[in-house]
């Protein structure tokens, strides 16, 4: 996959700081901020995903018999540790 060059502005402290975390993990500060990056993507599609669901259950709420059931059932099967 092809990369592109993008300039973020940091202050010092955080740039110091990132620099320990990167060689800390045996990282580049690149590596660092990309791992980042990607790391705050996949949060934002899981809230994403979360309200979705939430929202979803607002609509058609569950069935207070069958969360019964299940819970029930869930509790029948536990293994016994």
């Amino acid at each position: 996959m092809a990369r592109r060059q993008v300039l973020v502005q940091l202050d010092d402290e955080m740039v110091m700081r990132l620099d320990q975390v990167a060689a800390d993990l045996g990282v580049s500060r690149s590596e660092l901020l990309r791992r980042g990056a990607l790391a705050v993507l996949e949060a934002t599609e899981l809230a994403r995903a979360d309200a979705q669901l939430i929202a979803a259950y607002a609509r058609q709420p569950q069935d207070p018999l069958l969360v019964e059931a299940a819970s029930r059932l869930a509790a029948e099967t536990l293994p016994e540790w």
